[in-house]
């Protein structure tokens, strides 16, 4: 018999199949920054997901920062996005597109005119990013100017509603992992003293801003946001992450967001930076909305943590690349396809993309 987990849901204005969500997961096969027919090939064969959240994608060209990822601001990318769209939509499938602004995590190779990458300060911090030359360190970043966030806003607005041209079903706003909303939320990166630095309630202005317009551009029950507040990603850290996403929280209650994506751990952050002192549990208690809950889950603490009321629905990752049908596989109990090589996660062709085989009639009970 079917659980929770694999049953229906909405999340604002969507209807899900399922409470099995695709992960944003960064795969690097766009080296024009415009969608290809793999990447189309790649999210059709995860249609089976309740929802597809996509690799980040940049909001402007500003926000590159780092080889082949794809874009949303130019007629050519939302093109692209629309074939991916399309594919998905003929599957079954819904699909959202994660909106995203690198920050300092950055260099001046991806940058207009070659200019120093942006953040909320000029702290570098040891960050690093894949260029041409490989893995390097990153260009040191200069502080936004007041005059300038409001276009940083504008862009955030504007590439929603290139999402929404290009068929998506929803966006994703990227509040986490270091980039560039974070490194605004943060004290370790953000030492501004005007009214986007230094209290609790300036340095979430940018993102409260981010939000109200893009549900002015495409509506709240499209709009969903991405944070992973107790985690240290790329250097980008914070003297009270409880305090500083308790009250973030709090303040997105009154958005009626369509759900809020929360990276609870990842063997990555914690690898770069280690997770700080507090409780998941305590700042999901600060969001009424409709939770999702994100970072190692398997299939047995999904279905509790859907169960028990803890969270509407659980996204999955890295067990996404493998197995492109993994939310059946789940229902069904079926093998999973074995571990991806991590040579191919960022970048290169379709091996490891696009050749990973669906469930067969053959696919034995897991033992």
């Amino acid at each position: 018999m079917a659980t929770k987990l694999f049953t229906p849901v909405t999340l604002g204005d969507l209807t899900l199949k399922n409470r099995v969500l695709m992960s944003a997961m960064t795969r690097a096969r766009a080296p024009a920054r415009i969608p290809t027919d793999s990447m189309a090939t790649y999210y059709r064969q995860r249609a089976g997901a309740g929802l597809i959240i996509t690799e980040a994608t940049t909001v402007s060209a500003q926000g590159n920062g780092s080889i082949a990822t794809p874009g949303i601001y130019c007629d050519e990318q939302v093109a692209g996005w629309r074939r991916v769209t399309g594919a998905v939509h003929d599957a079954g499938g819904l699909i959202a597109c994660q909106l995203w602004h690198t920050g300092r995590v950055s260099h001046s190779s991806f940058q207009p005119g070659g200019a120093a990458p942006v953040s909320a300060s000029a702290v570098h911090g040891q960050v690093n990013t894949f260029t041409a030359n490989g893995f390097e360190r990153t260009t040191p970043p200069r502080a936004l100017t007041l005059e300038e966030i409001p276009g940083i806003v504008t862009d955030y607005a504007d590439a929603a509603a290139r999402a929404m041209e290009a068929g998506f079903d929803a966006v994703e706003i990227h509040g986490g992992s270091g980039y560039l909303l974070d490194q605004f939320l943060r004290d370790g990166t953000n030492r501004r003293t005007d009214d986007y630095g230094g209290s609790i309630e300036n340095r979430c202005r940018l993102v409260l801003e981010v939000v109200d317009a893009v549900i002015a551009a495409i509506g709240a029950g499209r709009t969903g946001i991405r944070f992973s507040p107790l985690l240290t990603t790329w250097d980008c850290s914070d003297s009270d992450p409880m305090a500083l996403f308790g009250y973030l929280f709090g303040q997105l209650n009154r958005f009626g967001l369509a759900f809020m994506d929360i990276t609870e751990r990842n063997e990555v952050s914690i690898a770069v930076g280690g997770a700080s002192d507090g409780s998941i549990t305590e700042l999901r208690a600060s969001f009424t909305g409709n939770y999702v809950a994100n970072g190692d889950y398997d299939l047995a603490s999904a279905e509790t943590a859907v169960e028990s009321g803890y969270c509407m629905a659980v996204a999955f990752g890295r067990s996404y690349i493998s197995n492109p049908d993994l939310a059946q596989r789940l229902e069904a109990g079926a093998r999973l396809n074995p571990p991806s090589d991590p040579i191919t996660w960022y970048g290169g062709g379709d091996a490891g993309y696009i050749d990973y085989p669906a469930m067969n009639d053959e696919s034995a009970p897991v033992q």
